[in-house]
């Protein structure tokens, strides 16, 4: 029995490890940069920590901009236009979007089943969503 309770609290610390640790997003917001008036901003994150291991890289047009870390954000500031938010891991999943000169759009990125590891893949939702979802989540910006 012993073995077996050592065995869970090895797991889950493994597990757990793989989340973010940074500060959460109800505790900096007030400290983000203020959006330049000639750019747009995507905020990026993963809400959940399901498939915690399953952390691929997150592309904006091509350029490795962040992980898909659990309960992580961060964000990134482009020019108004086409953008296409892509993760890999057995498969590439992408998410095509436009986004306006002083708009603010989120992308939460999601965890589906793949043949031998998760699928993670970029879904944009609503403000009043993305607002509400990132608070609890820490962030992983440089």
């Amino acid at each position: 029995m012993k073995r077996i309770a050592v065995l869970v609290v090895v797991l889950l610390s493994g597990y757990l490890a793989g989340c973010a640790s940074g500060p959460k997003y109800s505790e900096i917001s007030s400290t983000i940069s203020t959006l330049a008036p000639d750019k747009g901003r995507v905020y990026i994150y993963r809400k959940t920590i399901a498939g915690a291991a399953v952390q691929p890289a997150v592309r904006v047009d091509n350029e490795v901009v962040g992980k898909a870390v659990p309960k992580g954000f961060f964000y990134v500031d482009r020019v108004p236009g086409n953008l296409k938010i892509e993760t890999s891991t057995e498969v590439d999943r992408a998410l095509s979007m436009t986004l306006e000169a002083g708009e603010t759009r989120y992308v939460r990125l999601n965890i589906g089943i793949g043949f031998f590891v998760g699928h993670v893949y970029p879904e944009l939702v609503d403000e009043v969503t993305g607002k509400k979802e990132i608070q609890s989540c820490s962030y992983t910006g440089s």
